[in-house]
Formats: structure tokens, sequence, C-alpha cells
């Protein structure tokens, strides 16, 4: 029986190229998978004729837009999930999603082999290979681009050669990832860290410089779940979609940095992100509202850690399990109305409102209806400090307290 690779399939050049390569290379049979996480562009059924097209034995589809937002993005959301504090893992959390699909078409085809297309410096290799492996530890894995040694130039020849029905002239300097949950921009010359991104970089929003009329929008969230928007009932993937347009078309969410990729090089990333970066700011103060003090503490850490891991392509680990159990029950009382204005690029917090909030006014007022006793601080503070004075007194005694210098007060 002949062999057969299932292939993470884009309907682009590279990938497109890549049946025919595998095919040569290997004398596999090669099987096209196709998943929709909202990237837009081409129908799904026509990158599956353009596979089948190319020489695919079978090409398998999935629309699972709904699947990522609801499994994938809204964990996302659940963690405040920004790698380095800046990016919200915009590829990171798509590709678990796209390799549960490429392993389901591989017992369903009978692959013994999944491929992707990405290259040997990047983190998506990673991501790929250590996801397949964490969901079926028999399979290979196999990229033609760094294992077949399949270049941009290669491909083109192939394509034409062979007369594949694929663009090949373009040329597009920038190499580009998106899906619902934000768009990520590299290479190009923004691989000079000096140079500004310019306007053709973006997609997913407009200029923040000159925005529209501000916007207000009230996000209800149930359990850490964005359910409404302005009391509309919204699933997760209408949420994302409707915030990206909303913030979008006010500039929110644009990020520029240099980060710390997982094979040891810095990379400049440009991304787009703006209903994430929308919803995880009210998400973040629904969370300041609802969560007891040393849990949102500890709570930090963890997202710094669940961050790592799914930038590191670790979504399948047992660490990001354990992870994830702690953090959706932090989210038990997370639920109530955020109210965000949009506008110039920033999307800010100007009301809150929860009926599980911790927040109590009567504690909380300096006026009339004060209920919180001012006695009981003294006493408070005696507790509290008293290590610290203790520690002082010693160093006193030892010759080693504070010198408080000889200038005058």
């Amino acid at each position: 029986m002949t062999d057969r690779v299932v292939l993470a399939y884009s309907g682009g050049l590279d990938t497109s190229v890549a049946i025919g390569w595998i095919g040569e290379a290997t004398g596999a049979e090669v099987v096209a998978v196709a998943v929709d996480v909202g990237q837009g562009g081409e129908d799904l059924e026509v990158i599956r004729r353009r596979a089948l097209d190319c020489g695919a034995v079978e090409a398998y589809v999935a629309d699972a837009r709904d699947e990522f937002a609801a499994e994938y993005c809204m964990p996302a959301l659940a963690a405040n999930g920004l790698y380095q504090d800046a990016y919200p893992l915009v590829s990171g959390i798509s590709r678990p999603v796209i390799v549960k699909h490429l392993v389901r078409a591989a017992r369903q085809f009978g692959a013994s082999t999944v491929a992707h297309g990405c290259t040997g410096k990047g983190n998506d290799q990673v991501r790929f290979e250590v996801s397949i492996t964490s969901l079926a530890p028999d399979l290979k894995c196999l990229a033609p681009v760094r294992d077949l040694a399949l270049t941009r130039e290669k491909a083109i020849a192939y394509a034409e050669k062979h007369s594949l029905p694929i663009e090949t002239t373009k040329n597009n300097p920038f190499s580009i990832d998106q899906n619902v949950w934000g768009r990520a921009v590299e290479t190009g010359f923004l691989e000079d860290i000096w140079n500004a991104p310019t306007k053709d970089v973006y997609n997913y929003t407009d200029d923040p410089t000159f925005p529209p009329v501000a916007d207000e929008v009230v996000i209800t969230f149930e359990q850490g779940v964005p359910v409404a928007l302005d009391g509309v009932p919204v699933t997760p993937l209408q949420a994302i979609q409707e915030m990206n347009r909303r913030a979008g078309a006010q500039g929110v969410g644009r990020i520029d940095i240099v980060e710390d990729r997982l094979v040891g090089i810095k990379s400049r990333e440009v991304y787009e992100a703006p209903g994430a970066m929308a919803l995880i700011a009210a998400h973040r103060e629904l969370e300041n509202v609802t969560l007891e003090r040393e849990q949102a503490r500890f709570k930090r850490g963890v997202e710094q850690r669940w961050s790592e891991l799914v930038y590191d392509g670790q979504w399948f680990s047992p660490l990001k399990k354990s992870l994830d159990t702690f953090i959706t029950d932090t989210q038990k009382y997370v639920s109530g109305d955020i109210r965000l204005v949009l506008h110039g690029g920033r999307a800010t917090v100007t009301g809150r409102r929860s009926e599980q909030s911790l927040y109590d006014f009567n504690l909380a007022t300096y006026d009339e209806g004060d209920s919180f006793d001012q006695a009981s601080a003294v006493g408070f503070i005696d507790i509290y400090g008293l290590t610290s004075k203790l520690a002082a007194a010693r160093d006193v005694r030892f010759g080693n307290g504070v010198d408080l210098g000889t200038g005058e007060l």
C-alpha cells in the first residue's frame, strides 16, 4: 500500500508546490488539509479544488472558526494571554486547532506522516510538530521547506514547469499569518528594527492618528466569556468579529515588538489584534472587580507562564493543562458588564458593574456612610510591620542601621 502524507494546506504557492514535491521526494500520496480559523481570503471549496488540481489524492477542508473562537481564543482571553506582556498569541493558539484536524485527517485517510510548510528558523515548526506528537506519538513529521529544500525560487520554477493553477508572480515583501484573533506580519524591510511600519503593513486596523468619533461599547461577560455586546447576545466568534470591526476602525491593537523566539533568536514582529486587545482590556478590568486579591496576584504569574507555554508550542502539555484548571476556576465569578470607549488607538474602560463584585461602596467611600472601622487600622499596622521592625532593631544593634546622612532637612 502506498504511504500517505497529510499536508497542512493554505492554498498558496509553497503548499501547492509541496503536494507534488513531497510525492516526488518520498513516493507518498498527499492528502491536503485546509482549516479555516477566520483567516479570510478564498473560499474553502476553491482551495479544496486547487489542492486536487495540484495532485492531492484527497482534500479535507474544515470550517473551524467557531471551534477556534470557543475552545482556543476564549481560554486565551481567560488567561489574558500576552507573550512578553504584548503579543496576544495570534499564531500560537491557532496551531493546535489546525493540528487537531491534521491528525484527524491522518487517521481518516491512513497517513503515517504529517507535513507543514514551516521553515527551520521559526516557532511554528515546533508548535506543529510538538502538538502532532502530543496527540499522535506514532505519526512522523515532515517540513518540505526545511527537510526537502523547497525554496521560494524552486517553488516558482516547479509551479511554472508543471502548469499548476496558482499565482507565481505576486511579490509580497512580508510573511503574513492571520486568523480571527489577529494578524502577524514579519520579514521584508521590517527586519531592520529601526524602520517604522508603513501603511501597507496594516489590514485589520485603520490609522489611529485620524480616528472617527469615539465608539462606546458595553461588553457583558459570563464566567469570563463575552456573551453580549451592547445587550445583543453573541457567540465567542461573533464577539471577536464585531470587536475586530469596531476596535479596528479606531486603530486599536497595533503592536510592534522585538520578541524572543523559542529557537533562540530575536525577531521583529508587527501584530494587529483589535478585537483581542479590546476584549483583554475589558476582561482584565472585570477581574479587578471580581477576583480576590491573593488569587488575582497569583494568577498574574500563571498568566505569564501560560502564555510562554502556548508561545513555545506546549498547548497539549501536562503543565499547560494544569494551569488551565486553575484559570478556569478563577473565572467562576468573572461575570458582569464593562463599558469601553474605543478611540484613537486606545480601548479605555470607563465603567464596570457586576453582581459578583467584591467592590463594596460603603467600605471604599470617604464620605458619609463609611462602614470601614478606621480604629482597627492601628493594630493591623502594628502586626503587619512587626517583622520589619524587629529586623530594623537588629540592624541598629549591630551597627547596620540606615544612614540618614548629615544634610539639613
